[in-house]
């Protein structure tokens, strides 16, 4: 039980609800944490990684966390507790990192969105791994997902009800994330660790 994945995602919820809620108490939390280019710039590397942990309203928090418990749902049986939540953070780097590096006309961001579409395509070429024909379903449905946003952007009411701009980029970013991690962990199971599990 101690081990379940699903402890990552009771914590994430928690930390996510705990800091939008102090953030509304104190919104210099929200100026400290989240991903502002100019500040990582300036050496404030934490925000690569905690600028995933805030939202921009209530509805941005519950479609995030709901998001989360359903990805989790899906592909919890190839997770362990340790390695999930070092795949968590992994995930939420490299995001950062990537939003960075890629898009410098981007110069704010907050939300899990990124993240969950990188957690997403990592479940779902793990099922591939494990031959089971859903995998190809989800990352097929996840690619084609990120890529009508890539063309069209993001739909009008979700944008509406976050109250900001839909981070379509960001999207992309992590699904690539997704896939580098994932391959990341096929080569090292071929290399011969065929007892690891994440």
């Amino acid at each position: 039980m101690t081990r379940s994945p699903y402890w990552v995602a009771l914590i994430v919820s928690l930390m996510c609800a705990g800091l939008y809620v102090a953030g509304l108490a104190n919104p210099a939390i929200d100026n400290l944490l989240a991903y502002r280019r100019s500040a990582i710039a300036e050496g404030e590397w934490w925000r690569l990684v905690s600028g995933n942990l805030l939202h921009t309203n209530h509805w941005h928090l519950l479609m995030n966390l709901a998001g989360l418990w359903v990805v989790l749902f899906l592909h919890h049986f190839h997770y362990h507790l340790k390695g999930l939540s070092a795949l968590f953070l992994v995930l939420c780097l490299l995001e950062g990192i990537g939003l960075y590096l890629g898009y410098p006309q981007l110069l704010g961001y907050v939300g899990l969105s990124g993240m969950l579409h990188g957690l997403f395509a990592y479940g779902a070429l793990q099922d591939i791994t494990r031959k089971m024909r859903s995998g190809y379903l989800l990352l097929v449905g996840v690619m084609i997902k990120v890529g009508h946003e890539q063309l069209y952007g993001a739909s009008s009411d979700v944008t509406a009800m976050i109250g900001a701009r839909v981070a379509t980029e960001a999207h992309l970013v992590g699904l690539i994330c997704g896939l580098i991690c994932a391959l990341a962990m096929f080569i090292k199971l071929k290399l011969g660790d065929s007892k690891v599990t994440v």
